[in-house]
């Protein structure tokens, strides 16, 4: 192998680069607000859809293993029709969400505007059979 030594100045004309406009980073709508304004909009967030999923990525394309896990318990329940919310999008709600149901991690599964809970307790739920009795009050 040979090993090949630029200087810092040449290997940084030489890097991709990934474009910085403004028109292609993550729109907040929440970025600027106070922490008040944050969590009032969560709340408004779960009570106007009958299930949520805050997690890291999406349904299709999760970025942890927790995330993916829940999203597979879902799907084994048939239980396809559900809100998600990526969090590493927006920093303010991955903190504004850990606030608001005072539960330190994420994924975080809301049916019928209740904190159902994180990752293991979806997973148990599902286990014990109670997860799907959960999921069908969402859809009465």
């Amino acid at each position: 192998r040979h090993v090949l030594m630029l200087s810092t100045a040449t290997a940084l004309s030489r890097a991709r680069r990934f474009c910085t406009h403004s028109d292609f980073q993550p729109q907040s709508h929440v970025k600027d607000t106070s922490d008040d304004e944050v969590q009032s909009k969560l709340a408004q967030l779960v009570k106007e859809n009958k299930v949520v999923l805050f997690m890291k990525g999406s349904p299709d394309m999760p970025q942890c293993g927790f995330s993916r896990a829940v999203c597979q318990v879902l799907h084994a329940e048939d239980f396809d029709d559900y809100a998600y919310v990526d969090v590493l999008k927006y920093p303010e709600v991955r903190d504004g969400i850990k606030k608001f149901s005072d539960w330190p991690t994420i994924p975080q599964l809301y049916v019928n505007a209740e904190f159902v809970g994180g990752c293991d307790i979806v997973r148990q739920m599902h286990e014990e059979g109670e997860l799907k009795e959960v999921l069908a009050k969402a859809t009465e």
